[in-house]
Parts: C-alpha cells; sequence; structure tokens
C-alpha cells in the first residue's frame, strides 16, 4: 500500500511516500480502505519531535490518526460492522495511508449524506471540543470565549456551546469573521487590543475561555477571567508557565456519540468546514498549511 511515512524528526521536509505492508486486523479491530484522512496540528508536533514527552514515537512513522472510509477486513469478535460499510473514526495505525486498523468502538457509520471530506473532517474536532467544554463545565447562560474560532476545533466548539446554551464569542483573522459570526458567535479579531474589544461586547466578563488557537492569547486570558480559573488550552505550550489548563488528556474516542454527530452533520445541523483538500502524495503541503495555523476549518488528504 501507499503510505507516507517519517524517519527522523524534523520539518515538514522528512515526509515521504513509501510502498508499506497492508495491515491485518487483531481481535475488536476492523481494517479501513482509507478514503479521507484528517490533518490535525498535532501530526506536525509529532513529526517535530516537541510531542515526544506526551506521544512517544517508534520511527519510522506513519502520521495521522483521523479516517473516514470503507471497512475491508474484520478481526476476530467484530459486530456491528460488515466489509462493505462506510465508517469514520479514529485510527490504531497511522492514518496518511491507504489502508489503516481501526478499533470497532471508535468507528461510527458514515451517514449518505456526509461525503468523505466532511466525514474526516468530524471525529478528532468533536471530541476534543466536548472535552475542553467539559472541563470548562460550560452552562447555559455563561459567557465563552473561544480563540481560534474559525479552525477545525473551533468551529465545531463554537456550534456545541451554543447548543448548550451558552453566548459565545469567538476570535478569528479579519477575513474569517463573517464566517465566525455565522456559527452563532460574536466575532472579533484576534491581536492586540483584545482584551478592550472583548470587554466592549461582554462589559460584564466571561465565565470561560478555550484557546484552540495557541497564538499567545493566554495572557489576555488570564487578565479578562481575573486569574487562571476556567481558562483551558489545547494550543499553548506554554501553559504549564502560566498557571493554565494544557488539554492533553485521553480523548473519549467514543464511536456512538460520533455516530451521533455525523447525523446532525449530514443533516445541516452542525456544520463541518473543509478548508483545503490535498491528494496523499501532497502530504507535506498539507502539514505545513497546518503548522502555519489561520487556515479556516480543516485540512484534509484524500487517498485514490
Amino acid at each position: 500500500m501507499k503510505a507516507i511515512v517519517f524517519d527522523t524528526f524534523g520539518g515538514t521536509e522528512v515526509l515521504h511516500e513509501v510502498d508499506a505492508e497492508i495491515p491485518e486486523p487483531g481481535p475488536g479491530q476492523v481494517r479501513v480502505r482509507v478514503r479521507a484522512v484528517g490533518v490535525n496540528p498535532v501530526d506536525g508536533k509529532i513529526r517535530s519531535g516537541i510531542m515526544e514527552a506526551i506521544f512517544p514515537t517508534t520511527l519510522p512513522a506513519i502520521p495521522g490518526g483521523e479516517i473516514a472510509g470503507v471497512v475491508d477486513a474484520l478481526g476476530e469478535g467484530v459486530d456491528g460492522f460488515k466489509v462493505g460499510d462506510e465508517v469514520l473514526g479514529w485510527s490504531d495505525t497511522g492514518a496518511y495511508a491507504q489502508y489503516a486498523l481501526a478499533t470497532a468502538a471508535v468507528l461510527a457509520p458514515k451517514p449518505a449524506g456526509l461525503d468523505w471530506t466532511h466525514a474526516a473532517a468530524l471525529p478528532v474536532a468533536s471530541d476534543g471540543a466536548e472535552r475542553v467544554l467539559d472541563l470548562l463545565d460550560v452552562k447555559a447562560g455563561e459567557t465563552l470565549l473561544i480563540h481560534g474560532a474559525s479552525g477545525a476545533l473551533g468551529t465545531i466548539a463554537v456550534q456545541l456551546a451554543v447548543a448548550r446554551g451558552a453566548r459565545v464569542i469567538g476570535t478569528a483573522g479579519p477575513a474569517n469573521q463573517d464566517y465566525v459570526t455565522s456559527l452563532g458567535a460574536t466575532a472579533l479579531v484576534y491581536g492586540e487590543g483584545l482584551v478592550e474589544r472583548v470587554r466592549a461586547v461582554a462589559p460584564e466578563g466571561v465565565d470561560a475561555v478555550f484557546d484552540a488557537a495557541g497564538k499567545g492569547a493566554l495572557e489576555d486570558s488570564i487578565t479578562l477571567r481575573g486569574g487562571t480559573d476556567r481558562i483551558v488550552t489545547t494550543a499553548d505550550f506554554r501553559a504549564g508557565e502560566l498557571g493554565v489548563v494544557f488539554a492533553e488528556g485521553p480523548q473519549r474516542r467514543s464511536g456512538a456519540r460520533l455516530a451521533e454527530l455525523a447525523q446532525l452533520a449530514a443533516a445541516g445541523e452542525l456544520v463541518t468546514t473543509v478548508g483545503a483538500v490535498h491528494p496523499l502524495a501532497d502530504a507535506a503541503a498539507a502539514q505545513q498549511a497546518s503548522d502555519a495555523g489561520h487556515s479556516r476549518g480543516k485540512l484534509v488528504l484524500t487517498v485514490a
């Protein structure tokens, strides 16, 4: 099978295509013929080596862990799926490949109305958004500030927070203000003067902060909260030195919950935005764009 690997840590130039062995599913696993792969910021962080303390990596490695595709083979004891089923979810083996293994319990059926690229955009962002909203204990009537509201994670987080009854203020670049507003948030431009802009639209203050951007917004967040309570970041590695929670805990990876959200996405009740699509062979370009940030929605690889 065709796969993208890296043999050493470094920049996107270490990514290259190889012919790899097709993996065989073990007990409780299925093999998926991959059709689309979600490209996530953590993929680049693992490739660079800065995540070794959290995610030790055995080299050579195939990046990625978010897939949509067709069940190709079943391991022992698998119930609920059959060969030919269209699925989305998390992979156990590297996702930047024509085939990947996945534990059946973390897969969801792909609704017919959800295309491959949008299916691949959903698992990581929805799981991360719900996990952080729960960590923050966001409730109806509260005001939540989300940094990076136009990204893949922010897009889902805004909508799920609004669904909880929260008022959301979302920061993004100038080009994404209308997009963030369309998700149900009050949109603000990030950067210098943010504290004053937030206070102008929320003079009563903000109850919690979700930083999905990692662009130096933690100090402003602490100022707005008057301390570090109820601030969580998924992207700023200075969190520890500033006394802020970094959401690095294990993903929940619930196939059942993912199935519910996939149905909402297929019905148009949960917006999933694909910012750019690259073929598998152009994985380095996709990761380069991901490393740079500022993209709207999800970056996705398609697999032939």
